[in-house]
């Protein structure tokens, strides 16, 4: 697996940007990587009353088939008590979820300056910030991101803030970023991670689930959908895992640590941003406590042999595996907006990144309400968009045609689109048969609304939109 490989597979938000729109962006390693959440600080408060049912971590290996291989950090041998813990979380995970491992795992602790080194050096090593100049322009056309806002450094800056372990499945290792030595907060990281090891072993990232750079770059949907489906695994195994082996003092711990955290990196990134990276972890576990509710491991592990394929699934499981994506095409836009464009990206925007577009733009006051903004990307059916920039004049253009699951659903995003573009663009030049227009700074918007279809599009003049709308509608 090549280091774009490994980029794209860290985290969907897509950017997993928006969760699709972004999914070369946000990504960066094997299907593993724990972010230090808020949610979990949430959970793990809940839990910090209760008795463990488990004294603490034995410090001495336990019996277990294969115990991981001690590994030589960038800064030294792995300590032997650490190694011992390490196979001790092993068999109790193993226990736990039930999936038996094929092979040991490498083990690597990281301080987070080799981390740093290792985001800039090898995670980050094919994306360039030219890649990153096309991906705030593609965000900027839909109000998420500032066009020329400083993605790269974002990008390295948050991944060495927020990461606290990772596996990473081409070297079938386990790192988990070292504090003061491996307290609670390693341990509970390394749960989280050897679930991550566990379902790459049994349920194969590559060819299987077809995780992987070639077919996220066909779908970043579907990865996106996949992506939530493997951390809510390991978010919700993490937790039975505290709840069952942490001691007290452990809950104490991670609260005070939890509790002394500063984040100023990803505090202060774009709404949409917090929203996507927190998504697989939130939603996926979600989604994954529903399936464990109505069929056991079972049911989990039979999602892997048949995955979630969109964020919509993920956010009503009750749908899953049943409600499908509605294949929708775009044609090729390079003949109507002649020389000088090129494509940046097309792609399948999704549930979860329609209501981000609506909700968490870049201009808190053309945000609409949270409520209204979910209810209005709820009937989401299918869709397909696609991304041209110039870069003689720095303008863009975009087309994106969704189909809703009833006529309703495409009224109610109407209406919703309407209230949002109004915030954003000003009032509308045109609103009469099915058609909304606006005229602003940012250049031309045109919306088409027809039965359960609607069209956005983005242009810089209302000719270039209308040459568009004839080429889409064909």
């Amino acid at each position: 697996m090549s280091p774009t490989t490994r980029r794209i597979l860290l985290s969907c938000f897509v950017i997993s940007a928006v969760a699709c729109i972004c999914l070369s962006l946000l990504s960066i390693t094997g299907a593993g990587v724990i972010f230090l959440s808020p949610a979990l600080s949430t959970e793990i408060t809940k839990f910090s009353d209760a008795t463990p049912t488990r004294p603490t971590i034995p410090t001495t290996t336990p019996s277990a088939p294969e115990p991981g291989t001690a590994e030589a950090t960038p800064g030294g041998s792995l300590p032997p008590e650490v190694s011992s813990q390490m196979d001790a979380i092993e068999q109790q995970v193993i226990d736990m979820r039930e999936l038996e491992p094929e092979q040991s795992v490498s083990r690597v602790l990281m301080s987070p300056e080799e981390l740093h080194e290792r985001v800039v050096n090898d995670f980050f090593k094919e994306y360039t910030t030219e890649d990153a100049k096309d991906e705030a322009i593609e965000l900027g056309a839909f109000g998420l991101l500032d066009p020329d806002f400083d993605l790269y450094q974002l990008y390295i800056d948050l991944y060495t803030e927020q990461v606290a372990g990772f596996y990473d499945d081409d070297e079938n290792a386990m790192y988990v970023i070292r504090g003061e030595g491996f307290t609670a907060i390693e341990r509970m990281t390394y749960a989280h991670e050897y679930v991550h090891a566990l379902q790459d072993q049994n349920f194969d990232f590559d060819e299987e689930l077809n995780f992987n750079e070639e077919d996220c770059e066909e779908d970043a949907e579907r990865c996106t959908a996949v992506r939530a489906l493997l951390e809510g695994d390991a978010s919700m195994l993490e937790l039975q895992w505290l709840y069952t082996y942490a001691t007290a003092e452990d809950f104490t711990a991670i609260q005070d640590y939890y509790g002394s955290l500063d984040f100023p990196v990803f505090d202060n990134a774009p709404e949409f941003l917090k929203d996507s990276f927190t998504f697989p972890y939130d939603s996926g576990t979600a989604f994954v406590q529903s399936l464990l509710g109505t069929g056991g491991l079972e049911a989990i592990d039979q999602a892997f042999q048949d995955p979630p394929v969109t964020t919509e699934q993920i956010l009503h499981p009750e749908r899953y595996p049943d409600d499908q994506p509605i294949p929708v095409t775009l044609p090729d836009l390079g003949p109507v907006l002649g020389e000088g464009w090129r494509e940046i990206n097309r792609q399948i925007m999704g549930e979860f990144a329609t209501y981000l577009i609506l909700a968490k733009g870049r201009d808190p006051s053309a945000r609409i309400d949270e409520e209204v903004a979910r209810v209005a990307a709820e009937g989401w059916g299918g869709d397909a968009y696609a991304v041209y920039a110039n870069d003689q004049d720095g303008s863009s253009a975009l087309v994106m045609t969704t189909v809703w699951d009833r006529n309703s659903d495409a009224d109610q995003f109407a209406e919703a689109f309407n209230q949002f573009a109004s915030a954003r663009f000003g009032n509308p030049a045109l609103d009469e048969g099915g058609v909304t227009t606006w005229q602003s700074n940012e250049g031309y918007t045109e919306f088409h609304h027809s039965e359960g279809t609607t069209t956005w599009i983005f242009a810089p003049n209302a000719e270039t939109a209308a040459e568009l709308w004839r080429l889409v509608s064909q």
